[in-house]
């Protein structure tokens, strides 16, 4: 696999979930036409979410199915959607639905609704793109380009009802400010289009809040807050990716969520805690981090449009370190925070490596059952 492609976001639940797509494929078939849905099941919450993850590097179907079941027990109303575009179209015109009609169809079956990463922007690089579309710039042909794909997208999965058209913008933007107003203008003209044909989609742009104030970087968001909301996601590092050592501190970023998006509504796309002790890591400050968040996001719920926590389960940390880019020029060039970076990923689950719930786990579930069903 192209490392690059799958490993370049910090909210590295783009890597692993599409390698977990890899491996699922062979074992399923998918049948023809749109994957629509009926009324999401009454007793989910559509505002809360788990980024929805089998134990297993290479799941069988079985665990798959399992751990959505598991993961839909919690009353979650929605998870994430990670596609690759050269996945998902591979030749101009010809759409790969086998990839996406599994992983939707799972999400139908629980009741679940979903939010969809489509990384036109993926933290520090343009794409990836289809090799078919060459080298793309921010302009007229590209934008008719993402209207196109994402239109035959969101025509066929109605369970879809937030898109992320650019991740960790911040990042890419930092290193190339001179082109954000070519951003606007191609978000923009997207986000015209496909809402003239599906007006109850949200569209939006995801920034990685840690980055955000590791860089004292806080007036990018409000550059690019184009669209009906901001996402974020949050990890509570530094720039070493070592992991805050007070769940307070932590905690107290919150607010410039808020702060940032200038009376925007916000999304978290992603939010967890590692329990991996070498980042500072304990199972009984992932517990208190998770009652952290959702008393703040009660005493918010009127800013927010979603809240999805990261992740389920914890992997073995080599899984998590393989799918990171290790190129020199990445984020994760420095082996420190390669290092780093695999350990607070595999380490954010709320069941560990055995399959253990950790304390955070029964503090999930209470904190989504004792919010109103809005």
């Amino acid at each position: 696999m192209n490392k690059k492609l799958i490993g370049v976001a910090i909210g590295a639940g783009i890597a692993i979930t599409i390698a977990i797509i890899f491996f699922v494929i062979p074992q399923l078939q998918t049948g023809p036409g749109p994957i629509s849905v009926g009324p999401i099941n009454s007793s989910h919450n559509p505002k809360l979410g788990l980024v929805i993850m089998p134990p297993t590097q290479t799941p069988t179907l079985q665990e798959i199915k399992n751990a959505y079941a598991q993961a839909a027990s919690t009353g979650i109303g929605r998870s994430n959607v990670y596609l690759s575009w050269p996945l998902m179209e591979p030749k101009q015109g010809a759409y790969n639905w086998s990839y996406s009609d599994i992983l939707m169809g799972l999400n139908r079956e629980q009741g679940l609704n979903v939010t969809l990463y489509f990384s036109v922007v993926n933290n520090q690089i343009l794409g990836p793109f289809p090799t078919w579309m060459g080298k793309p710039h921010l302009d007229q042909k590209l934008q008719d380009q993402t209207v196109t794909t994402l239109d035959a997208i969101l025509s066929r999965y109605y369970i879809v009802d937030y898109v992320i058209i650019g991740g960790s913008v911040d990042n890419y933007f930092r290193d190339n400010p001179n082109e954000i107003p070519q951003y606007v203008d191609f978000f923009n003209g997207v986000y015209e289009k496909l809402k003239v044909k599906h007006p109850n989609v949200k569209f939006g742009n995801w920034f990685s809040l840690n980055d955000i104030i590791n860089h004292s970087q806080g007036d990018i968001v409000g550059k690019l807050n184009q669209g009906d909301f901001v996402a974020y996601s949050y990890a509570p590092v530094d720039l070493l990716y070592y992991q805050s050592t007070s769940t307070d501190k932590a905690s107290a970023n919150l607010q410039k969520m808020i702060d940032f998006a200038q009376g925007k509504k916000i999304a978290l796309m992603e939010i967890g805690w590692s329990t991996d002790p070498s980042l500072n890591g304990t199972k009984e400050d992932q517990q208190k981090f998770v009652k952290t968040v959702y008393d703040f996001y009660k005493k918010n719920q009127s800013d927010f449009e979603f809240l999805t926590w990261y992740r389920q389960y914890d992997r073995p940390v080599d899984t998590c370190y393989n799918s990171l880019n290790q190129e020199s020029n990445s984020i994760f060039g420095n082996n420190v925070v390669l290092n780093n970076t695999a350990a607070y990923l595999c380490g954010t689950g709320l069941f560990d490596i055995n399959k253990n719930p950790k304390p955070a786990w029964d503090e999930l579930k209470n904190q989504i059952q004792s919010v109103p069903n809005s």
